[in-house]
């Protein structure tokens, strides 16, 4: 079994978007993690959760990993990029699509 850093650096880089958040996609279970999983679904893009509230271990190491204090986080292309008002923010300016945008085209067919 790999170590809880592992499985985080895994997630991370197996998925161009990653949210480690409070519940899953489907059913959050924080305000924070709904509105950031919200804005993803109304962007349309292919994006993955984690659930740390399904494994302590992890909840506890994603904090240490990123030096942030709060879930969810989102990593886009294997950077951290921040929490829900930072994701909003970058929404509300335009500069979360073009994050987004870049990420998505490296694996597109030229």
């Amino acid at each position: 079994m790999a170590n809880v850093t592992d499985q985080i650096q895994a997630a991370i880089a197996g998925n161009k978007i990653v949210i480690f958040m409070k519940g899953s996609r489907n059913f959050p279970m924080c305000g924070f993690s709904a509105a950031t999983v919200q804005i993803f679904e109304e962007l349309g893009v292919p994006f993955e959760t984690v659930d740390v509230l399904a494994d302590e271990e992890i909840r506890q190491a994603i904090k240490t990993y990123s030096n942030w204090p709060t879930i969810p986080q989102v990593y886009i292309d294997g950077k951290f990029v921040g929490g829900c008002d930072i994701i909003r923010e970058l929404y509300e300016s335009g500069e979360l699509q073009t994050l987004i945008e870049s990420a998505l085209a490296e694996n597109a067919p030229q």
